[in-house]
């Protein structure tokens, strides 16, 4: 017999009481609060009733660290944390739900036409055009904005339907859209969702808001050749952003459909008919072509104004390609009888006690006051003067600039200078503007999944940034993602507000990279920790992916922009801007 055979302890059974079975759920807030209701009560009803701010309303949650739409029923216990839009995620699915929103509408008002939904646009907006008829007069675009008011203020349920790839791709072909039944009988997937607003049934590569109700803030804008469909942005989701005209970034997107046009390669099923057939390394070269050509003009529009031009300012939010371009940009210009010098603008960083502090008592090596900028100014007109100069060299150790190496430039030189602040007109305030030339570089765009399914090009740019990172930086995915919103908040701030202040832009997207790059980053996102708030950007990321067929990364050509994330470039060691001689620095032979 155990010795502790008939002992007891009061005060433990003191805690102890009869009770009867609980009839319903909880869902368990991470912030402390607890509700409960009836089994199968949805997660929308309890977001509503949780939500202390009803104007930024919960669109999905996140259970257990998995998202999920608000349709979901509730079941047993859960732990969840309510996303909003205010929350990037949450802004995805209000945007996606918004675009949903107008394709029903257009459908409705106006059937024939074919919406496409090409582009984004920084103060919140996509840009949208046409196929099919002419594009909608103010008139028409003010009856379309009225009907999608009208079924907002109807609050239609957005209804989600799983069906098999066979049952949706032939939905989609009996209405006569085949780009939608192509897309998904080339995909990888088993089954897919079918949302529906009224009579109106398509496919979207993400989640929805439960219902038309919560799409309250929005706007359309005539803007030819189409018009914008004005959304919030998230750090005030409950008013839009002024417009902004960017005829630049316009400009960019127009050309990258013609590119697209001459690839033959329109949209996402195409690329995946080029993979499979053997055709991938001809769009491969075709558009490294076209990248060559567009550099080769950019160098000859500054060697037309090489007496003008001393400086050339490059500047591009993280993993646009900027060192690589810098690197080709060089080659042309030495083919224009033009030798570049690069200076590195963090060795103006000010000493260290002086560098500025952000919000959090931190200091801020991205603000533009963490630059010596007098210092910088004076030196680079006294370069583009025939001065002899003495750079800086920023000592990270000590956190000092210590007397550098020693440069003297002759008319034939121009300086390039890659940076953040390359754009932004508070750092060269000292320097005349018609010495200037200014290149904004990014992955503007990316070959969408359809008409109605966009690729962002932050996705581009974090997938090109995860392969780098693990192979030359020995980050993992997980440190990649983790870091990237701290990424982007330096980009709003100091690059994204001033790319229309460039004088020539450069697309860096490259119609075959996601295919070319998919073999590469699945098993970086796969090694994710399941669970961690790391592991939903990765699933995101993933089920992107796999709407491209891989292809091999042996076809990308050496001096590619692409091998700046995947290695094995060409122009990796390639630095033809400094020569010694005698203790002074030139940039190259004066001719």
């Amino acid at each position: 017999m155990s010795p502790f055979a008939g002992k007891t302890n009061t005060n433990r059974i003191d805690r102890v009481r009869p009770s009867s079975p609980r009839t319903t759920v909880q869902v368990r807030l991470n912030d402390g609060r607890i509700a409960e209701g009836d089994p199968g009560t949805t997660l929308e009803e309890f977001a509503c009733a949780l939500n202390e701010h009803p104007d930024v309303p919960y669109v999905a949650a996140l259970v257990s660290n998995d998202l999920y739409e608000l349709t979901l029923p509730v079941r047993r216990d859960i732990d969840v944390e309510f996303i909003d839009i205010t929350d990037k995620d949450g802004m995805r699915i209000y945007r996606r739900s918004l675009v949903f929103l107008l394709v029903a509408a257009v459908s409705e008002l106006f059937p024939g036409a074919w919406l496409h939904v090409d582009h984004s646009m920084t103060f919140g907006g996509m840009f949208c055009r046409l196929e099919g008829r002419p594009p909608f007069t103010p008139q028409e675009l003010s009856q379309l904005r009225e009907r999608m008011q009208q079924l907002v203020d109807q609050d239609l349920p957005i209804r989600r339907q799983e069906l098999s790839i066979q049952q949706a791709a032939a939905e989609f072909r009996a209405r006569g859209d085949e780009e939608k039944a192509s897309l998904l009988e080339n995909s990888d997937k088993q089954t897919v969702a079918v949302y529906q607003l009224g009579t109106h049934r398509n496919h979207f590569h993400g989640y929805m808001a439960p219902s038309t109700g919560y799409l309250k803030v929005f706007d359309l804008v005539h803007y030819p050749p189409g018009f914008v469909l004005h959304f919030p942005r998230r750090h005030d989701p409950t008013h839009l952003d002024p417009f902004q005209a960017m005829p630049r970034l316009t400009q960019v997107f127009q050309e990258y459909r013609e590119w697209l046009e001459l690839l033959d390669v329109k949209n996402l099923p195409a690329l995946n008919r080029a993979i499979d057939s053997g055709r991938i390394r001809e769009v491969s070269l075709v558009a490294e072509a076209l990248h060559e050509q567009r550099i080769a003009a950019i160098a000859s529009v500054i060697a037309n104004y090489r007496e003008q031009i001393g400086m050339v300012l490059i500047a591009g939010p993280s993993s646009s390609g900027k060192t690589t371009f810098a690197r080709r940009l060089s080659v042309q210009l030495m083919a224009n009888g033009i030798h570049p010098v690069a200076l590195g603008l963090d060795n103006w960083f000010v000493d260290r006690e002086q560098t500025p502090l952000d919000e959090d008592g931190k200091p801020d090596f991205e603000a533009l006051e963490a630059i010596d900028l007098a210092l910088f100014n004076r030196q680079l007109n006294q370069l583009m003067a025939g001065e002899t100069v003495t750079l800086p060299s920023f000592d990270f150790r000590i956190g000092r600039k210590l007397p550098g190496e020693t440069l003297h430039i002759t008319p034939n030189h121009v300086i390039l200078v890659e940076g953040i602040h390359g754009l932004n007109p508070g750092l060269v305030p000292d320097i005349s503007s018609e010495r200037i030339f200014r290149v904004y570089i990014s992955a503007l765009t990316q070959l969408n999944l359809d008409r109605h399914n966009r690729v962002s090009t932050t996705d581009t740019r974090i997938i090109r940034r995860i392969v780098r990172d693990a192979a030359r930086r020995g980050y993992t995915a997980t440190d990649t993602i983790g870091r990237w919103p701290s990424v982007e908040r330096g980009e709003w701030r100091n690059i994204f507000p001033y790319q229309e202040h460039a004088d020539v832009m450069f697309n860096s997207a490259l119609v075959y990279e996601l295919a070319a790059l998919r073999s590469l980053a699945e098993p970086l996102l796969l090694s994710v920790e399941p669970g961690t708030p790391e592991r939903v950007e990765a699933d995101r990321l993933l089920s992107l992916l796999r709407w491209f067929r891989p292809c091999p990364s042996d076809i990308v050509p050496d001096n590619s922009i692409l091998r700046e994330f995947i290695g094995g470039s060409i122009l990796e060691d390639f630095h033809p801007w400094q020569q010694r001689d005698s203790g002074t620095v030139l940039a190259a032979p004066s001719s």
